[in-house]
């Protein structure tokens, strides 16, 4: 299987994966909502609702599929999404920390591009 789909594939499972989990804990006026534009490569996990007076409109999740790497350009899950792309098999090099600033990619273990 190319490896692109196979990526794809991978990405949609988590994330559905985490919104499914996520959607069972959270109160009516919470909403997890999931993107998968698979057109673009695009993936993002939303949240948005109501804590009591205050709106909730943001991105939890935002991943990417970029030259053949998975770019995690935004991340506020609680164990990060690395983790599991890493226990899925993706190895280090395919993944792109691209909430880091590109200086400091290379004190990461994963891949800086």
């Amino acid at each position: 299987m190319d490896k692109t789909i196979q990526y794809r594939n991978l990405v949609k499972k988590i994330l559905t994966k985490h919104a499914k989990l996520v959607t069972s804990q959270c109160t009516p006026e919470m909403e997890t909502i999931l993107s998968l534009d698979e057109e673009h490569d695009q993936y993002l996990w939303l949240q948005m609702g109501w804590q009591k007076y205050h709106r909730v409109h943001g991105i939890t999740l935002h991943l990417r599929l970029h030259n053949g790497k998975i770019w995690i350009e935004q991340d506020w899950t609680e164990n990060g999404i690395a983790n599991d792309l890493l226990e899925a098999g993706v190895p280090h090099l395919d993944i792109v920390l691209g909430f880091r600033h590109p200086e400091r990619r290379p004190l990461t273990e994963f891949a800086v591009a």
